[in-house]
């Protein structure tokens, strides 16, 4: 991966949370320091003021969707793309050293978390679910409370960072719940660390004029080139009724092909953005 002395990386959420495991696999064999967030759009703030910071983000998840607000964030930041990083997410559900499950009156996680658990958590109607800001930082807060009859829905990691005992483990409704992170930059630090890196992915946003067969046009002039769309998702722009803003996610073999399919296409798309071109994650 990147080669620094040391890499300080914002996420959202404590230490512990799938957003710090996700950074800390994405820079494997390197010297990090989290940088924790309480939010998403504090996450981009504190990058936003440091040149120096990297950023790990959620962007879509296998069961919950794509994370809306982190697009915009993106879009909306100076910040760009280095790289990509697809994490199995497992969550338990854990609590104060000697209780048990017939014990736990409330549950405590970030929603997202809650309804990928939604299936498992019906089976106990004893349970109060009140979301929190965090997976890890419910699992904090219960530790150093000592919130007995409560619970957090996180990842064993977590459990085990805070002193938590797992009651029930891999609780989540669908096996195949995986999360995308983006790994973000100032686009003055990327330039000095990408260098001759590899790039086959890339992120785009636009919007299209109000006209028939316009994004139809868009994708056929992709096609032609060679780019093979993996995600497409758009969002409605506030204020003008009807019309959205697309973001798409394309990955290529050629790069001279795709600089010239984003030439071909370029005079048919408005608010035009290069959110950031790089490596796609490998299984």
């Amino acid at each position: 991966m990147i080669v620094m002395n040391e890499i300080r990386v914002a996420i959202q959420g404590e230490a512990g949370c799938f957003h710090d495991a996700a950074a800390r696999e994405f820079f494997a064999g390197e010297h990090i320091s989290i940088v924790p967030c309480e939010t998403f759009h504090d996450l981009f703030d504190v990058m936003c003021n440091d040149a120096s910071m990297f950023g790990i983000v959620a962007i879509e998840n296998t069961i919950a969707g794509s994370l809306l607000q982190n697009h915009e964030l993106l879009r909306q930041s100076n910040l760009t793309v280095i790289g990509e990083h697809k994490k199995y997410i497992s969550h338990s559900l854990a609590a104060l050293p000697g209780q048990r499950i017939e014990d736990i009156f409330e549950v405590n996680s970030h929603p997202i978390a809650l309804r990928q658990c939604e299936q498992y958590l019906r089976r106990h109607p004893q349970m109060k679910l009140v979301e929190t800001n965090d997976t890890a930082g419910s699992a904090k807060v219960i530790a150093e409370k000592g919130l007995r009859g409560h619970a957090a829905v996180c990842g064993r990691y977590a459990a085990e960072l805070y002193g938590l005992e797992v009651l029930d483990d891999d609780i989540q409704t669908n096996k195949r719940n995986f999360t995308r992170f983006l790994a973000l930059a100032d686009p003055t630090t990327a330039s000095e660390l990408m260098g001759n890196r590899r790039v086959d992915k890339a992120s785009l946003a636009f919007t299209l004029p109000h006209s028939q067969g316009s994004l139809s046009a868009v994708l056929t002039i992709f096609s032609f080139y060679g780019m093979n769309l993996t995600k497409i998702q758009s969002l409605p722009i506030i204020g003008r009724e009807w019309e959205y803003r697309f973001y798409i996610d394309l990955t290529y073999q050629d790069y001279t092909r795709y600089r010239q399919s984003i030439a071909a296409v370029r005079p048919l798309l408005n608010d035009f953005k290069i959110l950031g071109e790089y490596e796609e994650y490998k299984d």
